[in-house]
């Protein structure tokens, strides 16, 4: 039997945070084993009683990748645990193309950025160009810093790896000016009016608020989006996943190769030119 009680959940998170997990991850992670001991009344019995689980949510209003998510925090937790437990992903065959009804396009993201700044916004407008141009996650903006101007590079640290990312001259000037402007010489760039870095709620409300603003679909404006903009704007002009992988950050390029995947509007143009289909 395996007990998952509030104790058992709080050593959980403090084991994530020496593993050096994302604070993202990590209130994830806690959200997920919640639910496992919500649905098993704080103990686990067996392994059958675990596999139950992973059934019930394939039983309810999940998505299969919204599984695969919570079977990666129940298995890091069960390995925490020292138990040989391990729940098998549900099996799905990759994409390979992007639904159409979550794909931010180039056109909707520099609409985002002319009312940003026709709103005014000059901090919002530069913190969009900066997570797009640079293809970093939103938890790792606080590393673009007034320091790293003089130097036109960064470096991020991430899941215990260290990664250089440049910062291209035209970016550079942009932030150099608006930091000269808001009397900024050194720490975070993308601050709050007391001086704390933004962090990711304070990026998704403005975002949000933008979208409407810019007249962009919601659901296509949230920050990982731009990261997958970068990614395919990247791809589709230089053809080198090798070095795509090495510049987001990735360890595996099967995971690069998500962020690669076509429009659908541009895989349904690729079918037609088959011409298969017979007037």
């Amino acid at each position: 039997m395996l007990n998952i009680d509030q104790h058992q959940i709080d050593l959980f998170r403090v084991w994530l945070e020496e593993q050096e997990y994302s604070s993202a991850t990590m209130q994830k992670y806690v959200h997920d084993l919640r639910v496992l001991a919500h649905y098993a009344n704080g103990e686990i019995h067996d392994r059958a009683h675990l596999n139950g689980f992973k059934k019930h949510l394939e039983t309810g209003q999940y998505s299969a990748r919204s599984i695969n998510s919570m079977l990666a925090a129940i298995n890091c937790f069960l390995a925490f645990c020292g138990c040989d437990w391990k729940l098998r992903y549900v099996k799905v065959q990759r994409q390979t193309f992007l639904p159409e009804n979550r794909e931010l396009r180039q056109g909707e993201y520099e609409r985002m950025v002319r009312a940003a700044e026709e709103s005014g916004d000059r901090r919002l407008a530069l913190l969009l160009q900066t997570l797009c141009a640079l293809g970093i996650r939103v938890s790792e903006l606080s590393a673009i810093t007034a320091d790293c101007l003089s130097v036109g590079e960064a470096v991020i640290k991430n899941k215990g790896k260290l990664r250089h990312i440049l910062i291209p001259n035209g970016l550079a000037l942009k932030l150099k000016a608006y930091c000269k402007e808001k009397k900024i010489t050194h720490g975070a760039i993308f601050v709050t009016r007391t001086g704390k870095p933004l962090d990711r709620s304070n990026i998704w409300k403005m975002l949000k608020k933008l979208a409407a603003l810019a007249k962009v679909v919601a659901k296509k404006v949230f920050p990982h989006n731009l990261r997958h903009l970068f990614a395919r704007t990247y791809y589709q002009k230089f053809k080198d996943v090798v070095r795509l992988a090495d510049i987001l950050g990735h360890s595996s390029i099967d995971t690069t190769r998500i962020y690669t995947a076509r429009s659908g509007h541009e895989e349904r143009r690729q079918l037609d030119q088959l011409r298969l289909i017979i007037a």
